[in-house]
């Protein structure tokens, strides 16, 4: 289990460079967004899962009954709230054993252990995309969470399309192996997810990987865990690529959906 120390360390970068901003500049890695916009969402989420775990919400008509916090008017009130809904995320993990259950938007997983993983990677994400913003350079990101990244990024980011009802992988392309030069590798099959949304009707058939065993891969994509999982999450360049030209095209095309 990742440790908690990422998530105050990389809010606290995260802070640092939105503080050298003036709130209107655009994010390259957020389209749409402004340093302003960034800096309300982290804290945003903070809040809300701080919420989820200290009110002790299980269930999906619990967690409608969370109250979302105001967003403030001005960018001091926002840095402050941000610090004390981290510092109230960070209690509230570290109350709880990763086992208790908690809700999660990932229905396979709905632990406390689940919330503390995924919020080293939103803290993780989101200060490069403050660093990227601010027009700083990008602080290295340790080999442990880049590497949970890589394995969070295809398992949960892109593997939530299967867990909605009747939702099915289907592959088109070979298996490529993701090698990280630092130590870790990756099986990745590429492919499609279809199915038809229970409530609203309508049919998706959308691009997305999964992790696979024992299969032998036909393309490579090899770098730095880090350079791996930041071009995942979509903030960095791809790597170093080789092999089979359908096997490659169909992961480029499960990275490209993105993650905001």
């Amino acid at each position: 289990m990742l440790p908690l120390d990422p998530i105050n360390a990389e809010t606290e970068r995260f802070a640092a460079a939105l503080q050298l901003t003036t709130g209107v500049e655009p994010v390259p890695t957020c389209p749409d967004w402004t340093t302003d916009d960034l800096l309300w969402h982290l804290t945003e989420v903070h809040a809300f899962w701080a919420a989820i775990l200290t009110r002790g919400v299980l269930s999906d008509d619990e967690v409608e009954a969370v109250t979302k916090p105001v967003r403030p008017t001005d960018r001091r009130t926002t840095f402050a709230l941000l610090a004390d809904e981290t510092a109230a995320l960070v209690a509230s993990l570290a109350a709880r054993g990763t086992d208790e259950p908690a809700w999660s938007w990932f229905p396979p997983d709905r632990t406390v252990g689940f919330t503390r993983r995924m919020q080293v990677h939103e803290a993780t994400m989101h200060r490069v995309d403050a660093e990227l913003a601010a027009g700083l350079p990008s602080a290295p990101i340790a080999h442990e969470v880049a590497a949970d990244g890589i394995d969070h990024a295809v398992r949960i980011m892109w593997g939530w399309w299967g867990t909605n009802p009747g939702f099915t992988f289907h592959p088109t392309a070979g298996v490529v192996e993701l090698l990280a030069t630092d130590g870790g590798r990756w099986l990745v099959q590429g492919g499609r997810w279809r199915g038809v949304g229970r409530e609203s009707g309508r049919p998706y058939d959308e691009a997305g990987a999964v992790l696979v065993t024992g299969a032998e891969p036909v393309a490579s994509v090899t770098g730095s865990a880090e350079d791996l999982y930041r071009w995942l999450w979509g903030r960095g360049a791809e790597p170093v690529t080789s092999g089979n030209a359908e096997a490659l095209a169909a992961l480029r095309a499960a990275q490209a959906q993105g993650m905001q």
